[in-house]
């Protein structure tokens, strides 16, 4: 019995792509991107996803982006994949010689977050202009894979003097006992990391900035890392082990859970 083959639906500006259309991240691949988990059509911190393309767009391309026009681009690519949940990318583009931003949207089928414990492997390597997400990276994929060929999960980010930024493809985050600390260092402020420090924040209990550094990992009950799939804790970093504080990811598991969601 053979599997059904995998969903991979990309339309440019509201119609499915062409050859042409695909020219442009295949040779012009200077532009910005946001990743989401689609359930039920609904996607956990959209207004942040919309303002994070807004943002990137203003800052690369001197333009705005209309929220209701991504968002509405967003459905037609859901409809025309013909799937409710689903991992889906938005990206920004200006192909040369254009004075208008052209958005792709790529469908796929949605990720299985499992939560398993993560190990980290550190590497000497931090992204310029952290503060924007774009895709193909290559040193991001490099230290990735350099960690998996080691026996590690995922690459940590590493400023001079060993201060931990965020990791390869994910922000992360510590907990000291008492609050959730994040890296005080340049990294991507990733939607479900923003999700968590409002949701800590509105229970009572804020998370905190702090520089964090390797040979200080020891001050730390426990780690975990978090993207667009969600949130797992992380049980190795380097030659530090960190127990699973089960208390801790609970209540950050609960936060996230209870982050609103918005229709696409």
């Amino acid at each position: 019995m053979t599997s059904p083959a995998p969903v991979l639906h990309v339309e440019f500006d509201g119609r499915p792509a062409t050859g042409e259309d695909l020219r442009i991240p295949a040779f012009s691949d200077f532009g910005h991107f946001t990743a989401m988990q689609v359930r039920e059509r609904t996607v956990r911190g959209l207004a942040l996803h919309l303002d994070r393309l807004d943002s990137a767009n203003r800052e690369l391309f001197e333009l705005p982006l209309d929220r209701d026009h991504v968002r509405g681009l967003i459905g037609h690519a859901l409809d025309g994949a013909g799937i409710r949940d689903a991992s889906v990318r938005v990206h920004g583009f200006l192909p040369p010689g254009s004075t208008r931003t052209v958005l792709m949207v790529t469908v796929r089928e949605p990720a299985a977050a499992d939560g398993a414990p993560r190990s980290l492997m550190s590497v000497p390597y931090a992204r310029p202009l952290p503060h924007i997400k774009r895709s193909g990276e290559f040193p991001q994929i490099y230290y990735g894979q350099q960690a998996r060929q080691a026996g590690f999960d995922e690459a940590l980010l590493t400023l001079p003097g060993d201060t931990v930024t965020e990791g390869s493809i994910t922000n992360i985050g510590f907990w000291d006992g008492t609050s959730v600390v994040w890296p005080d260092a340049p990294a991507l402020t990733g939607i479900t990391m923003a999700l968590l420090e409002s949701g800590l924040a509105q229970t009572g209990r804020p998370s905190v900035r702090r520089g964090v550094t390797l040979d200080g990992l020891g001050a730390y009950r426990a780690a975990f890392v978090t993207n667009s799939q969600g949130i797992a804790p992380v049980h190795r970093i380097d030659d530090t082990s960190f127990a699973v504080d089960e208390d801790a990811m609970k209540l950050l598991d609960q936060v996230y859970e209870d982050a609103p969601r918005e229709t696409v």
